[in-house]
């Protein structure tokens, strides 16, 4: 196990600095990044001043070398809008998102463990198609439209949520069921799926048959069994929230990294955006290495050389 770690933790520093190559050249692909970070207006003379403040105005080899470095030391510039180190800028709004996460990530199983269950153990009853009706409609729906319609009834028609902000669960409980929907329709029918192929399988009958009990049967063995899936797809869901819940976090006002990621393009502040785009990569690459070494715990047969 500490062989593969090694391994993995070294395979996540090139993913890393692919990452770091692709922001690099394709941040120069789009056109010369003092210009981008200058407004229209600006005279040429200040494009020039701010080319060479950043070193713009350097070989591209220079400027990629010079790069890696800062790379390596965590240190991306300066923000342009907020005149502040951009990583730790983009460190100080992490929290928000992460909070908002594990919010709309332990709802979601919380409601979506149980329905996917359930749906499996009495299939084709009332329960199981209720629970693919419920579960293909929040699929379908789309957050935006859900994340107004809460608003307008709960925040604004019945005055019991808050509608914008960030702080106590006032804040927190309209952005996590706009959020939940979707992710409990995907985490219920994968769990349906895979626990309807654990309860076929022959040694589900040979618990039974010995006289097991069923919550035991069906929550020790079948779910365990059916757990890899299920991680799978809430890592998916974990790195998709961190990495895509700007929507959200625009209309609810949330301050997470998703809206100053999208602050940051309006402002055309370069060096938020590098940074912004580097640390959900590292968080991409971390969850991964969770990921794997949640199989080896989950299920005692895969084990890594």
């Amino acid at each position: 196990m500490t062989a593969y770690l090694i391994r993995r933790l070294i395979h996540s520093v090139f993913v890393l600095i692919g990452v770091s190559l692709l922001v690099f050249f394709v941040g120069r692909m789009i056109g010369d990044p003092a210009r981008l970070m200058l407004p229209l207006e600006a005279s040429e003379a200040q494009v020039e001043a701010l080319r060479a403040r950043l070193g713009f105005d350097q070989p591209i080899y220079i400027q990629l070398f010079k790069f890696l470095g800062d790379l390596a030391r965590g240190d991306f510039g300066m923000s342009i809008w907020q005149g502040v180190p951009a990583m730790s800028l983009v460190i100080s709004r992490f929290p928000a998102t992460v909070y908002l996460t594990l919010a709309v990530v332990g709802f979601s199983l919380l409601v979506a463990l149980p329905m996917g269950i359930v749906a499996a153990v009495w299939p084709r009853s009332a329960i199981d198609r209720l629970t693919t009706v419920i579960s293909v409609t929040g699929v379908s729906m789309p957050t935006f439209w859900l994340a107004l319609m809460l608003i307008i009834v709960f925040a604004v028609n019945l005055n019991w949520f808050k509608t914008s902000g960030y702080g106590g669960v006032e804040y927190l409980i309209l952005p996590v069921l706009a959020l939940s929907v979707t992710h409990i329709g995907r985490i219920a029918q994968v769990v349906r799926s895979c626990m309807l192929d654990e309860l076929s399988k022959p040694y589900i009958t040979t618990a039974r048959s010995k006289g097991l009990q069923e919550n035991e049967t069906v929550v020790r063995h079948a779910l365990r069994n059916a757990a890899i899936p299920v991680i799978t797809l809430t890592a998916d869901e974990v790195a998709g929230l961190i990495n895509g819940a700007v929507v959200i976090e625009v209309i609810f006002a949330w301050p997470g990294i998703g809206m100053l990621a999208l602050d940051a393009i309006e402002r055309r502040d370069f060096p938020v955006v590098q940074a912004d785009v580097m640390l959900v990569a590292a968080v991409v690459v971390i969850m991964n290495l969770v990921v794997d070494l949640a199989y080896a715990y989950v299920d005692p047969r895969i084990r890594y050389a």
